[in-house]
């Protein structure tokens, strides 16, 4: 069974790829392993080394506590675990859809009090129905 931990990681792993438009290739290649392995991190089926974690937060410009922030020790129960990967399953994976993807990297291009502004609307325009 995959650990709830490396699963954390492999998420976070993947969201910062996926933020900066970086590829499982280039990440592989950056770090001097191959694209199958990336994605074998970021499903948590395999674990990363502390050494390789410090190479991928190198390659993705993090420090390495970026791949573990938001996972609280309750995270680590079996139960939340499967709950989460069910919810995300019934979701779908938001940013695994390229164009919600580009509307991600679209919406962090427009300036801060532009884009702030761009939020409000969205959340009006969503609450309307």
């Amino acid at each position: 069974m995959k650990h709830p931990v490396d699963i954390h990681v492999g998420k976070r792993v993947r969201h910062r790829r996926w933020m900066l438009g970086v590829t499982q290739q280039q990440l592989g290649d950056s770090v001097g392993i191959k694209f199958q392995q990336i994605q074998k991190y970021e499903t948590g089926m395999n674990r990363v080394s502390a050494s390789r974690l410090w190479d991928i937060a190198e390659a993705l410009d993090v420090p390495v506590s970026f791949f573990f922030e938001g996972f609280a020790k309750d995270d680590a129960d079996t139960e939340s675990v499967v709950a989460d990967v069910t919810a995300s399953k019934a979701q779908g994976d938001l940013l695994s859809d390229k164009e919600a993807l580009d509307l991600v990297r679209s919406y962090y291009a427009i300036p801060e009090n532009q884009r702030r502004k761009l939020f409000d609307l969205a959340r009006v325009l969503s609450a309307s129905d």
